[in-house]
């Protein structure tokens, strides 16, 4: 069994020498990095031991040592008993003999994404990553490759960003359920098994008090295996899953964003932390919104992470629903705006293959960025995000709801001295006004009173002709496409 207390210390030894603490306080100096900022989209990748199954979703894991979920019936019929054959037992299975880190690394650098964040850990506790503290990895399992490490070498040479998501607290009691019967979750369990711990789940996991409480032991075992995650690695973004909101970890979770903070300032590095559901002192890292948007632009720094495939963040063999590009784009268009960033999913095949829809989906999504990429990247907003009658329904898993964009529906982005206005969906006559760039009493704070030089679409050669009244900016231009279409607004 791996012994914490050396690494607790170092731990502690990083902290000591600061020039973060671990408390809010001192926390609180962080600073949302400018890279991060410019950076605007982001790719996620949901990759492991679920992906082998590919039923129902990644927590396959959990929900297959449950009777009345659909998971658990389907491995009864598909592969026998859970006593005979349980979740460990896909590990050999998972064999990613067409995983090609340079061929990801290509695709993610052509869809216009600057940072890729892989999953190192999922909920069951398989670490896709080279570690002193579990066997149950994948460069001694499985595929038997350091996928994180791969990865890192190949999205660095494509000159795009590592970021890390560990989602291990969950483990806790994510394979609880598989005591409550016969099956191959048997005790005695101790640290350093597979399925440890495997306590009960708790009836609410967003109650912030819910029993049984994780043990020091386990917490401990979090804090060293994210730290370890962190020293081989060093990824620039690091980002977590919902139970950490849980009173428990509060402590140690200061302990761990100093760490991280102080680590990436011996390096040399800027940072960035994401989490949800108020788990950090507000200001202390970037809060992020799972599969939602918010309804207006925020005065604060926010990310979004949502998956192409709707009905699952891994791959699936069944009942996938994968969103178009247009809509993506829409939706990163609208992200931007309003201060944020979008980190968009992929789930590969347990091969190690990408599906030719996401492969299509991130290739036009790159398309449209390679085109209209200067009103994104290294952008800022606008004194308003938005104007058009279509409203956006605010928080989390609302990517469900399909927005019908109108010609009327613009964003705002300010950036290379320039205001982007983008229109949302394309005009059938190509007209199009602007009702924010009126002419107006410009000695109201509120009303645009610039001076226009020069309009144009980006990646569009044809005429462009406009005027200006009390209705709006009215422009001209008989722009062919499907997707949005992005006016330049020079101003003097």
């Amino acid at each position: 069994m791996y012994d914490l207390k050396p690494y607790l210390k170092v731990i502690d030894e990083v902290i000591e020498r600061g020039p973060y603490q671990d408390n809010w306080d001192s926390l609180s100096q962080y600073q949302v990095p400018k890279w991060y900022k410019n950076a605007k989209f982001g790719i996620f990748i949901h990759w492991g031991v679920y992906s082998v199954p590919a039923f129902g979703n990644e927590w396959y894991s959990r929900n297959m040592y449950i009777p009345d979920h659909r998971e658990y019936q389907h491995h009864i019929d598909t592969y026998g008993p859970h006593k005979d054959f349980g979740y460990k037992d896909f590990i050999p299975m998972f064999k990613a003999e067409k995983f090609d880190s340079d061929k990801w690394a290509e695709l993610f650098a052509k869809s216009g994404a600057k940072y890729v964040v892989p999953v190192c850990e999922h909920h069951d506790g398989f670490q896709m990553y080279k570690s002193e503290i579990s066997h149950w990895n994948a460069y001694e399992m499985g595929p038997k490759k350091d996928v994180v490490g791969n990865l890192k070498q190949s999205i660095e040479d494509k000159g795009l960003t590592l970021g890390a998501s560990t989602h291990r607290f969950e483990h806790w009691f994510f394979m609880g359920h598989g005591k409550d019967f016969d099956s191959d979750v048997k005790e005695p369990l101790q640290r350093g098994d597979f399925y440890w711990p495997a306590m009960a789940e708790p009836e609410n996991t967003y109650d912030l008090t819910s029993e049984p409480w994780p043990t020091q032991e386990y917490i401990e075992d979090w804090l060293v295996r994210t730290c370890e995650l962190i020293d081989n690695y060093r990824p620039k973004v690091l980002y977590f899953d919902w139970w950490i909101h849980h009173v428990s970890l509060k402590k140690y979770l200061q302990k761990l964003t100093a760490y991280y903070y102080n680590r990436a300032a011996e390096w040399g590095e800027e940072v960035v932390i994401c989490y949800k559901h108020d788990a950090f002192l507000f200001g202390t890292a970037v809060p992020d919104v799972e599969r939602g948007q918010f309804a207006d632009i925020k005065p604060y720094y926010w990310q979004t992470d949502t998956s192409i495939n709707l009905n699952s963040w891994c791959y699936t063999d069944n009942n996938n629903n994968f969103r178009d590009a247009k809509g993506l784009i829409q939706d990163l268009v609208d992200i931007v705006s309003k201060n944020g960033n979008l980190l968009l999913n992929v789930g590969p095949k347990a091969d190690g293959t990408i599906t030719e829809d996401e492969q299509r989906v991130l290739t036009e999504i790159g398309d449209w960025l390679s085109v209209n990429g200067e009103a994104i990247y290294e952008s800022s907003t606008y004194r308003v995000a938005a104007e058009g009658p279509t409203q956006i329904v605010e928080g989390q898993f609302a990517d469900g709801n399909k927005k019908e964009f109108t010609s009327e529906d613009f964003r705002f982005t300010v950036a290379h001295g320039n205001l982007y206005a983008i229109a949302l969906n394309p005009s059938e006559n190509g007209d199009y006004c602007i009702k924010t760039l009126a002419v107006k009493d410009f000695s109201k704070q509120a009303n645009f009173g610039g001076i226009i030089h020069k309009i144009s679409v980006l990646g569009y050669d044809g005429e462009v002709t406009y005027t200006r009244d009390e209705e709006g900016l009215k422009i001209h231009a008989d722009v062919k496409t499907d997707k949005p279409v992005t006016f330049k607004i020079e101003l003097l």
